[in-house]
């Protein structure tokens, strides 16, 4: 509010529609997606002692991965209640599944760091984000099981093993998302995943739950479930007012981009700019708003994975992150030990970000 006033009385342009719309997008997405959690969410598994050993590991980590790159919080949730209710997390079960959902960042269409990259980076290339999104997330993989094998005993892990069933979902939901995309190119992605999340669960959720029970759940998730997201939604809605206004302050006064020119190096410093902001408290979506408002000439394929791997990055480490937060609360941990866990893998994710931003512009020609 102050900073649109400061515009106001200093006579600087203010586009008020593109504050309440520029994450319009995002919110559908967000809504559509969240429908996915009624067909999508794997079965849980009775078991009576939690399996220990590498394969566990393996299992818990995929599971939380596959499950959370379309259900988001929920995946993460399902499985750290379970690991609770039989003891307290342990250091290495909150490496793993910070990581394994955290990571999802990197490449998930459905995952609203994706969502917020189309909408301030919409000239992006998704054939060279997708492949290289996956890769990242291999990456942190690779990284976290070899740290898991040199610090700590993969016979101490004990994990929860995920029913895997239900995985075929997203790949259908993929599927005709980039079928549509492909003969229908002037249609929003983020419009297309919304559309067709709430179309698969209109069509199979009576086919797992029945008719009658079907409109019980959907009732259920419209009554309490949409609106158990006002915060979420809230903080996306602040995001593109105050990234708007910054933006307009930044135009009002010349300020130029610091950097004079945005190649992998310039890259490379606005992502460890991100996350250093992440780690003060500054939410991503933020800094993206803010970045995305103020400049429309970069190149945005290079741009768009910047704020992917900002944005992973953040989630597994930053005390602020929703993430985090929820690990602090819900399952009594401290804030700075979850730091300490994860900064390691922070750092080096950093450097091959750097590796990699570097690569992609010379790829690209900047």
């Amino acid at each position: 509010m102050i900073s649109f006033i400061f515009s106001f009385l200093n006579g600087f342009d203010i586009d008020f529609k593109r504050a309440i719309l520029v994450n319009q997008y995002l919110l559908v997405l967000l809504i559509g997606v969240g429908f996915l959690r009624l067909i999508a969410s794997p079965k849980e598994t009775k078991i009576k002692d939690l399996p220990r050993g590498k394969n566990s590991f393996l299992k818990t980590y995929f599971g939380v991965h596959f499950f959370g790159s379309v259900i988001n919080l929920s995946s993460f949730i399902l499985v750290a209640d379970k690991l609770y209710k039989k003891a307290s997390l342990t250091k290495l079960q909150v490496l793993v599944l910070s990581r394994a959902f955290s990571s999802d960042a990197f490449w998930s269409p459905f995952f609203v760091a994706f969502a917020a990259a189309l909408t301030y980076a919409p000239n992006l290339k998704a054939s060279t984000i997708l492949p290289l999104g996956i890769f990242l997330a291999i990456i942190a993989f690779v990284i976290t099981y070899l740290e898991v094998l040199v610090k700590y005993d993969f016979k101490d892990f004990q994990g929860y093993p995920i029913n895997f069933e239900s995985l075929y979902i997203p790949f259908l939901l993929a599927l005709f998302v980039l079928i549509t995309n492909h003969y229908f190119p002037n249609l929003k992605v983020i419009l297309l995943i919304a559309v067709f999340s709430l179309l698969l669960t209109i069509l199979i959720l009576p086919l797992k739950e029945g008719l009658k029970n079907s409109f019980k759940l959907l009732d259920t998730h419209i009554k309490t479930e949409l609106p158990n997201m006002k915060n979420e939604l809230s903080l996306f809605l602040v995001a593109g007012l105050f990234g708007v206004s910054i933006s307009s302050i930044i135009v009002g006064l010349n300020i130029d981009f610091p950097l004079e020119k945005f190649d992998g190096m310039g890259a490379s410093i606005l992502l460890l700019v991100f996350i250093l902001l992440s780690f003060m408290g500054i939410h991503p979506i933020i800094t993206i708003a803010i970045i995305g408002n103020w400049i429309n000439e970069l190149n945005h394929t290079l741009l768009a994975v910047t704020f992917l791997m900002s944005w992973s990055i953040a989630v597994s480490t930053s005390p602020f992150s929703g993430l985090n937060l929820t690990i602090q609360s819900r399952y009594k941990l401290i804030a700075w030990d979850i730091f300490k866990i994860n900064l390691p893998y922070t750092i080096k994710m950093y450097f091959v970000c750097v590796i990699i931003l570097n690569i992609l512009a010379k790829y690209l020609g900047i």
